[in-house]
C-alpha cells in the first residue's frame, strides 16, 4: 500500500466510522432522543447555520475552527442521508454517485477531450450543460422558474444578486450606469413618500425595490453587497465593542450625544490600529 492509498484508507475509516455514529444516534434501541425526532425538514434550519458558520470560519482563516465547522456542515449530510435511507429514499452512497456523475458530465475538458483556452470558456460549456440536463429531464428551462428556484433557495440578498445577474444576461439592462443611478433616486423618492404617507405596506414593497436597486448598484461596479453589508456589521460591532471599553456603565445610561461622542471615539481608535 502506498502513501496515497494509506491516506485514502484512513479518510474511509474516519467517513465510516462517522456513518455508524449517526446511525446509532438514530437507532430506536439505544440512540438519542433529540436524533430520532428529527425530520428533513426539522434540521433545515441547522444545515443554514452551519453553512453560515463555514463561511464565518472561512473569513477569520484560522484553520482549526474551519475543520470544525465543515464538519458540522458534514454532520448535517450524513444526518440527511441517514433519515433518507431509513425511508428507504435514498442513501449516502447515492448522494456521492450522483454527485461524481455531475462533475465528470460537467468537465468534459477534463474527463474527456473537449478543449477549452479560457475560464470564461469553461463557465459557458457548464451552463449548456445545465440546460441539456433540464432538457433531458423535461425541466423548465424558462428564466422565470430559474429565479423562482433563487428566490425559494437562497437568503434574500444573495437571492436578489442571482436574479439580477440573470435578469441582466436576459436583456434587462440598463444601458449605463447613469440609469441604475436614476432607478435608485426613482426608488428613493417612493420609499419617501410611503413613509411620508404612513403607509407602511407600501413602504415595505418600495423598500424592497429600493434594496434590489442598491444590489444592481452594486453588480455594475462589480462589488458584492454580500460581503460589504458583512463588512459593515463586522466594523458596528467592532465599534460598539471599544465604545463597551471605554465607558463604566451600561450603554443604555448615556444619552444620544454622549454615544455619538464614544462611536467618533471609537472609529479614530480603530483607524489607528
Amino acid at each position: 500500500m502506498n502513501i496515497t492509498d494509506s491516506v485514502n484508507h484512513k479518510i474511509l475509516n474516519a467517513l465510516d466510522k462517522l456513518i455508524q455514529v449517526v446511525a446509532q444516534l438514530r437507532s430506536p434501541e439505544g440512540g438519542c432522543l433529540w436524533d430520532l425526532a428529527q425530520t428533513q425538514q426539522s434540521l433545515i434550519p441547522y444545515i443554514i447555520e452551519e453553512a453560515y458558520e463555514v463561511v464565518d470560519a472561512l473569513h477569520s482563516q484560522n484553520q482549526e475552527a474551519i475543520a470544525e465547522e465543515l464538519g458540522d456542515l458534514l454532520l448535517q449530510v450524513v444526518l440527511q442521508a441517514q433519515i433518507a435511507q431509513e425511508k428507504d429514499y435514498f442513501n449516502l452512497e447515492n448522494i456521492a454517485e450522483i454527485i461524481t456523475a455531475k462533475l465528470i458530465r460537467r468537465h468534459p475538458h477534463v474527463f474527456d477531450n473537449l478543449e477549452v483556452t479560457s475560464e470564461a470558456e469553461v463557465h459557458h460549456n457548464w451552463e449548456l450543460i445545465k440546460q441539456q440536463e433540464k432538457a433531458e429531464k423535461k425541466e423548465s428551462n424558462l428564466l422565470s422558474d430559474k429565479l423562482k428556484t433563487y428566490a425559494r433557495s437562497l437568503p434574500p440578498l444573495m437571492a436578489s444578486q442571482k436574479i439580477s445577474k440573470q435578469a441582466a444576461k436576459a436583456g434587462f439592462e440598463w444601458e449605463n450606469a447613469e440609469g441604475v443611478w436614476d432607478k435608485f433616486k426613482e426608488e428613493l423618492a417612493e420609499f419617501q413618500e410611503a413613509i411620508e404617507n404612513n403607509n407602511m405596506t407600501h413602504a415595505e414593497e418600495e423598500l424592497g425595490d429600493l434594496l434590489f436597486t442598491i444590489v444592481n448598484i452594486a453588480r455594475w461596479y462589480k462589488l458584492d453587497p454580500t460581503i460589504a453589508l458583512q463588512g459593515t456589521n463586522n466594523r458596528f460591532i467592532q465599534r460598539l465593542s471599544l465604545m463597551e471599553k471605554f465607558v463604566d456603565r451600561p450603554l443604555e445610561e448615556y444619552n444620544i450625544v454622549e454615544l455619538e461622542s464614544l462611536w467618533q471615539q471609537a472609529k479614530k481608535h480603530l483607524r489607528k490600529e
